[in-house]
């Protein structure tokens, strides 16, 4: 299983061209194996959609029935187990807590995270799939 990055999430259910061709591959290679996505990133993509800085094709709850119903997604729950370590990741880490529980969750599962985010491709204590310069379509 992979854990998707929130932004990671919406480019691959947009085909948005941000998405690399290796984050693509990496993404559809994990279909069978389990596509996590931490349930904090329901709750910033909904805070997003409140604030304006994204737009949906359709509302909210109709967005995430179909997102959360695409090949292999697992949405992974909060768990006491995932709010400790985002609490107690090792090294220095930034203050985002959004960003703490995805980490939390893939260093959890001890799975690779899926994120195009530099603080977290820069992070050590979790691993990540390299982003490649080639644009997914490009």
């Amino acid at each position: 299983m992979i854990v998707l990055d929130t932004h990671i999430w919406v480019w691959w259910v947009h085909g948005d061209k941000q998405l690399t061709k290796t984050q693509a591959s990496v993404i559809e290679a994990n279909e069978t194996n389990g596509i996590g996505v931490s349930a904090i990133s329901c709750w910033e993509i909904a805070k997003l959609v409140e604030y304006g800085r994204l737009e949906l094709p359709c509302v909210l709850k109709e967005w995430f029935e179909q997102a959360l119903n695409y090949p292999g997604i697992r949405l992974l729950e909060l768990t006491p187990e995932i709010a400790i370590e985002s609490t107690q990741l090792p090294g220095e880490f930034h203050r985002d807590p959004a960003d703490q529980i995805i980490v939390a969750t893939a260093r959890v599962y001890d799975c690779l995270l899926v994120t195009s985010d530099r603080k977290l491709l820069n992070y050590p204590q979790v691993g990540t799939i390299q982003e490649d310069s080639d644009r997914q379509g490009a």
